[in-house]
């Protein structure tokens, strides 16, 4: 699809400007093309960050409280190395087929730095560098709610670039979380152990089906 030239101007109106005309066909094209580019690369890069209206799981209420994030979290005392344990199945963590690990670092700005890990089906490491910002919520100061872009620097202002990253749960001393979407279509069980014991871990799964997540299609990580 190309943007349509003006008509030359009739006699009733102004002469026709071969010149001025060709540069805002030229300018238009530019335009067209730099932002669709943008546009797909904002897409592909932020699937996570699509709001999709979220369907009932069996057995659940049509109507689903919206969901609550655990408020305050010190995201100082979060910080470091999580491994996850148990997570839904999502399209940008199919190549992971052992270990996966995160690891979050406040930065000066406010903002924490996210490194994702996991080991793939041919032994090799795959790692993502993003960054996450927190989203203030009304009434409850250092809730859990924040959102993460993988997506370059550069793209930060378009909204579908940023995903949700809402901690659902955490224990007091920081060892355990529950980390979701609220639309209900990602979960992760994350702990500081490599491997959580089995009904600490069903523990957390019992807590996300409560809230209407569908936990019969997670996947255990590294079991």
């Amino acid at each position: 699809m190309t943007p349509r030239p003006p008509r030359p101007a009739t006699a009733a109106g102004r002469a026709f400007d071969d010149r001025r005309t060709s540069h805002a066909i030229g300018t238009m094209a530019t335009a067209f093309v730099v932002g669709g580019v943008a546009t797909w690369y904002a897409l592909g890069a932020a699937r996570t960050a699509r709001a999709r209206p979220a369907g009932p799981a069996d057995g659940a209420p049509l109507m689903r409280a919206p969901l609550q994030v655990v408020a305050p979290v010190d995201l100082h005392r979060y910080a470091g190395v999580w491994h996850e344990q148990a997570r839904l199945p999502n399209r940008f963590q199919k190549q992971c087929a052992g270990p996966v690990s995160a690891e979050y670092t406040p930065q000066p700005d406010g903002t924490v730095q996210v490194r994702n890990r996991c080991v793939r089906d041919d032994g090799n490491f795959d790692e993502a560098i993003g960054s996450a910002r927190v989203v203030p919520v009304a009434g409850q100061p250092g809730a859990g709610r924040l959102q993460v872009r993988f997506a370059p620097a550069w793209m930060g202002w378009l909204p579908l670039v940023w995903g949700d990253y809402w901690i659902l749960k955490l224990d007091r001393d920081y060892q355990v979380a529950l980390v979701g979407t609220p639309d209900r279509e990602y979960l992760w069980v994350l702990s500081r152990a490599p491997r959580l014991e089995d009904d600490a871990l069903q523990a957390e799964l019992d807590y996300a089906r409560s809230l209407g997540f569908d936990t019969d299609r997670v996947v255990l990580t590294g079991r």
